[in-house]
């Protein structure tokens, strides 16, 4: 239990299966909330998107695998319906 009170975590396993996680008590920690500047700051690091290459190659991805269309089936599209054997 000192080694889980600095901070260890352990594996309980019964026949070699892992069966639960022994961890540091989370309840005392305060969750500290970030700023508007901060996650303003976060964003202006990541890398900035092309939209226009991102389309090129959604386009040829469509060319492989067919559109994606959230609202479309893709089960009668040559897949058999598992419910109705």
């Amino acid at each position: 239990m000192r080694r889980v009170e600095a901070g260890e975590r352990f594996t309980v396993t019964r026949n070699g299966r892992p069966v639960a996680d022994l961890i540091p008590h989370q309840g005392d920690r305060a969750v500290r909330r970030r700023t508007v500047g901060e996650l303003q700051a976060e964003f202006r690091q990541m890398i900035p998107v092309d939209s226009a290459r991102w389309h090129r190659e959604r386009a040829a991805s469509d060319g492989v695998f067919g559109p994606d269309d959230p609202l479309e089936d893709p089960w009668p599209r040559g897949h058999p319906d598992p419910a109705r054997r």
